[in-house]
C-alpha cells in the first residue's frame, strides 16, 4: 500500500529515523529525509540508492524556519505532493536540575514541537488525498526520569499538538502519534554493534525483551495504510508494557532505599 507514495521523515540520518526511511523505501515508497547530521544523511541516503530506492536528503536544522521552508519547497519540486509526514526529529538537553539554559530549552521546543507543526502548514496544500502525519512521541510523554525536561516537554508538545491537528485537520489528513518506550537504536548507528543488555534490563518489561527500531517502524506503517483510517488523533505506546507496570518496594526484587 505504500508503493509509490511519498514519505518525508525528520532525523532520518540515523537511530529510529534511519530505520524509517529503509523500511519505507524497502516498501516502494518515494523518502525525502532531512537531518543536521550530513555525513550520516549522505551515508543513509547513498545506501537507499544502492538498494534501488528513490530517496532525497535535505542536510538542515529544523529549529530554523528557513530550513524548513528550503526543505519543504525541495519536497514538492521533486515529488509534487506528501502521502505521508512522520515527525521524528528530537533532542535531549537535560533539565532543572542541570540547569538546562533558556536558550537549550526552546531549541528542543521548536525541534520537537513548532517544526513539526510548521511542516503540517506547509504541506498542507499538498497533501494528498488520504494523507496522514505519525509524530514520534515518548513514553516520557507520560512519566519522568529526574533531570529531562526538555524533552519530556518537547513529546508531552508533540502528543497534544496530534490531536489539535487531527481535529483541524479532519477530513484533510490524518494525525496519530506513538510514544516509544526504551528502543535500541544501536544497529542504526553502527553495523558492527552488539547489544548488551543486562537480564534485569530484558525482564523489567513485561514484554520479557527490549525494543527494536522495526517495532516502530511497523507501527508507523501500519497508521500509513488507508485501510486505517479509522484511528485519529490517537497515540500508541509501544514500550513493551513498561507503563502498565505498577512497582512498589518489595516487587519485582526491586528495593527503594532512602539517602
Amino acid at each position: 500500500m505504500l508503493r509509490g507514495k511519498v514519505c518525508v521523515i525528520t532525523g532520518g540520518a540515523l537511530g529510529i529515523g534511519r530505520c524509517l526511511t529503509r523500511e519505507f523505501s524497502k516498501a516502494g515508497a518515494r523518502v525525502a529525509f532531512v537531518d543536521i547530521n550530513n555525513q550520516a544523511g549522505k551515508e543513509n541516503e547513498e545506501y537507499i540508492k544502492r538498494n534501488g530506492g528513490q530517496v532525497i536528503f535535505f542536510h538542515g536544522d529544523i529549529s530554523e524556519e528557513k530550513t524548513l521552508k528550503e526543505f519543504a519547497d525541495l519536497v514538492i519540486k521533486q515529488y509534487g505532493k506528501v502521502d505521508c509526514l512522520i515527525n521524528n526529529a528530537c533532542v535531549n538537553r537535560g533539565g532543572i536540575l542541570d540547569p538546562c539554559s533558556y536558550d537549550d530549552f526552546n531549541y528542543v521546543l521548536r525541534l520537537g514541537i513548532t517544526a513539526p507543526y510548521m511542516l503540517a502548514q506547509l504541506f498542507l496544500p499538498y497533501f494528498s488525498e488520504q494523507a496522514c502525519i505519525v509524530n514520534i512521541s515518548s513514553s516520557r510523554a507520560f512519566m519522568s526520569q529526574p533531570n529531562t525536561e526538555s524533552y519530556t516537554a518537547a513529546k508531552g508538545g508533540i502528543a497534544a499538538l496530534t490531536h489539535a491537528l487531527a481535529v483541524s485537520l479532519a477530513g484533510k489528513v490524518r494525525v496519530n502519534s506513538i510514544a516509544p518506550g526504551w528502543i535500541d537504536t544501536g544497529e542504526y548507528y553502527a553495523e558492527d554493534y552488539m547489544p548488551q543488555h543486562s537480564e534485569a534490563d530484558i525482564m523489567q518489561h513485561p514484554s520479557k525483551r527490549i525494543g527494536d527500531p522495526m517495532d516502530i517502524a511497523r507501527a508507523v506503517m501500519f497508521l500509513c495504510d488507508e485501510r486505517n483510517s479509522f484511528i485519529n488523533g490517537e497515540n500508541i505506546t509501544i514500550d513493551g508494557g513498561m507503563t502498565k507496570l505498577m512497582i512498589y518496594t518489595g516487587d519485582y526484587g526491586w528495593e527503594y532505599r532512602p539517602k
